[in-house]
């Protein structure tokens, strides 16, 4: 894995990994923080605020980053991805790792920014809803994963434009968010959940927002590569410009 991880354009994706999951997960967490003080709180508007602010982040990173290194800033697409024979196995553990520290990164910013101010939301953690368990937030975020992935993986397929693939994937989380969102926080994403959870020491059931993403980010990776049909399609990234 060294040798893959530090390969000069091995490098560069993973930079720009790190980039995107730390605007992610710096823009999107920052905007349920700011519910409270906009006075939107348990609202439709700031449901639907929150959902688009994290959508448009999405498709904005993928129009920005898509061509350095796919835009997948979520270590559940890149299981799926890989899963799919869309990704590289050798990129697989240094996507997840930079993923992850820029998850960690934002996480602490967001604490930086937001704690002397008072935050009741935990730095935007992904929490589940009082009557919900967590085997049904499991399946959820499971649920929610596999059709975020699925677009993803479809968007990369068969959509050759990147702002149309931005619009695609995007929209499906805007969706998601909106849809899953009361229930869960629609995390769909271990790097987006952990960040604000370490810096905000709140970890109650954060393995649900691990578990469940993982678990649909696999199943939809290995149907895609099932409905795909061919073993030996590797992801181009100078041909597909994003996931």
């Amino acid at each position: 894995m060294a040798d893959g991880l530090f390969r000069s354009d091995h490098v560069k994706r993973c930079i720009s990994e790190l980039l995107g999951t730390y605007v992610l997960v710096f823009v999107g967490p920052s905007s349920v923080i700011l519910l409270p003080k906009l006075s939107l709180s348990s609202t439709p508007e700031g449901l639907v605020l929150v959902a688009l602010i994290f959508g448009l982040t999405v498709s904005a990173m993928i129009m920005l980053l898509g061509e350095h290194s796919g835009a997948v800033i979520n270590p559940a697409l890149a299981l799926a991805a890989t899963s799919a024979r869309l990704l590289k196995k050798e990129l697989l553990v240094p996507y997840i790792l930079f993923q992850t520290v820029g998850g960690i990164l934002a996480g602490l910013t967001l604490g930086l920014v937001f704690h002397p101010l008072g935050d009741s939301t935990n730095l935007g953690s992904t929490k589940l809803a009082a009557n919900i368990s967590p085997i049904a937030g499991i399946a959820l975020e499971a649920i929610g994963t596999f059709i975020l992935a699925t677009s993803a993986l479809a968007a990369t397929s068969w959509i050759r434009r990147t702002e149309f693939q931005a619009l695609m994937v995007g929209g499906t989380l805007t969706i998601l968010i909106i849809l899953i969102g009361p229930l869960t926080g629609a995390g769909f994403n271990p790097a987006r959940s952990f960040g604000p959870a370490l810096s905000s020491d709140y970890f109650s059931s954060f393995y649900v927002y691990v578990i469940g993403p993982v678990v649909g980010a696999m199943i939809a990776g290995v149907l895609f590569r099932w409905i795909l049909g061919s073993r030996d399609h590797q992801w181009s990234i100078a041909k597909q410009s994003t996931l």
